[in-house]
């Protein structure tokens, strides 16, 4: 037997105090793996990852590269997704939810769902996360009654309507006006950059009720078919080629006063509020991407030969793998961390926002270094890590740009 202390892929076993058992990470077979230990994982999670992963592997993988060049993807997969309940957490039972929730599950599904290599495909599915939370919190009950089943089953599709073409991160800004019009509120305005918009048979629109400034702002549940609204694709994007990115259009779009979500110019903080589990979902998502180059490129040192032997050999190479190794854990620790908290009954603002920024980053590094140790090979479309490198800035801007996290994590910080 090789000791310990010279094979590299020997862990001793773990003893999981939260369970009182013991779990041996030890995987000859795949030296390069990721060995860091989750102290926070259960059996619930490890089986729940372990089917994403295996539905990944089988329903999404043969076929992502096929999907992202054809610019979209089957509306069965929905479906197929919403039945393995991903959608369901914190919704509650009467609305097709799961009447629970953790953190942890919903960091693994956006991490493994990310590791199909082409991020296009969780972008299109996912549209409707960050519009459900909202619907079940502050919709009136004949709206939950008819929209959150289908939505979270995968049946109807949704999408939260904030960024506008004139002002992206300046929320609090926002100029698509609502006026109440005896038992209607009139929306006029447009947004841009919607996930999920042109599929969406349901929207979350934020529009100005009120006074300039972040006080004066209100949400509104629209339907696709509303008269006055409509909407065109975004076209001729860098990546996530196979989601539907949309611009919307309102013009005298008339909803029913019923459709106010929560207090009118109450909507700026339950905006916000909403974006932190969105943000965590992800830094799972870059954190997913992070693993597949990782991944990659060991794969590629391994098989490639230069100079008389395996790029993995050379010592310029295994520095690259180690830097992009200590990131990949580095992410994963901090959101190991984020998830606990927030299971706790804690939002960290602060630490999410500064993840979002650091995994942004890292993923970056990730993806520059894997091309690197690809060459030539990593330039060419349908390999992972070329798509991966398209898709590192989206990852960088979408659900608050780095800037922006920058200033909001000093400024919970107190400062």
């Amino acid at each position: 037997m090789i000791p310990y202390f010279v094979d590299p892929c020997y862990r001793p076993p773990h003893f999981d105090p939260f369970n009182g058992k013991f779990y041996d990470v030890r995987d000859a077979t795949n030296p390069g793996q990721n060995l860091m230990i989750n102290p926070f994982e259960t059996e619930e999670r490890a089986a729940f990852r372990s089917t994403l992963q295996s539905f990944v592997e089988s329903e999404i993988k043969p076929f992502a590269d096929g999907w992202d060049e054809a610019a979209a993807i089957p509306w069965e997969l929905h479906q197929k997704i919403g039945a393995l309940g991903v959608w369901g957490f914190g919704i509650d039972e009467r609305y097709g939810g799961l009447g629970f929730d953790d953190c942890f599950m919903r960091a693994a599904y956006n991490e493994e769902l990310a590791k199909c290599g082409a991020n296009g495909v969780p972008a299109a599915l996912n549209g409707r996360m960050i519009s459900l939370e909202p619907i079940q919190r502050l919709a009136n009950e004949d709206i939950k009654d008819r929209a959150l089943a289908d939505i979270v089953a995968g049946r109807k599709g949704s999408s939260l309507g904030i960024t506008e073409p004139g002002g992206g991160s300046d929320v609090a800004n926002l100029t698509t006006k609502a006026v109440k019009d005896g038992n209607h509120y009139v929306i006029d305005g447009s947004k841009t950059f919607i996930t999920g918009g042109m599929n969406a048979d349901y929207f979350v629109i934020g529009a100005r009720t009120g006074d300039a400034g972040w006080g004066g702002i209100s949400l509104f549940f629209v339907d696709a078919d509303t008269e006055g609204f409509s909407r065109t694709p975004l076209d001729r994007k860098m990546g996530w080629w196979c989601s539907d990115q949309a611009t919307l259009y309102f013009e005298d779009c008339r909803v029913p006063a019923t459709n106010l979500m929560g207090e009118e110019n109450g909507g700026f903080l339950a905006i916000m509020e909403n974006f932190n589990l969105e943000r965590v979902a992800l830094i799972a998502g870059m954190l997913g991407m992070m693993k597949v180059c990782l991944e990659e490129s060991i794969a590629w040192a391994q098989e490639r030969e230069t100079f008389g032997k395996p790029m993995i050999k050379h010592q310029v190479i295994r520095h690259k793998i180690a830097d992009m190794s200590a990131k990949t854990d580095a992410v994963e620790a901090l959101l190991n961390h984020i998830c606990w908290a927030v299971n706790n009954g804690d939002i960290p603002v602060a630490e999410i926002c500064k993840a979002k920024f650091f995994t942004s980053k890292a993923l970056e590094f990730c993806a520059s270094e894997a091309m690197q140790i690809f060459g030539g090979a990593g330039y060419l479309r349908g390999n992972l890590v070329e798509r991966i490198y398209r898709e590192v800035k989206v990852m960088a801007i979408g659900g608050g740009s780095e800037e922006i996290m920058r200033d909001l994590a000093v400024r919970q910080m107190g400062l």
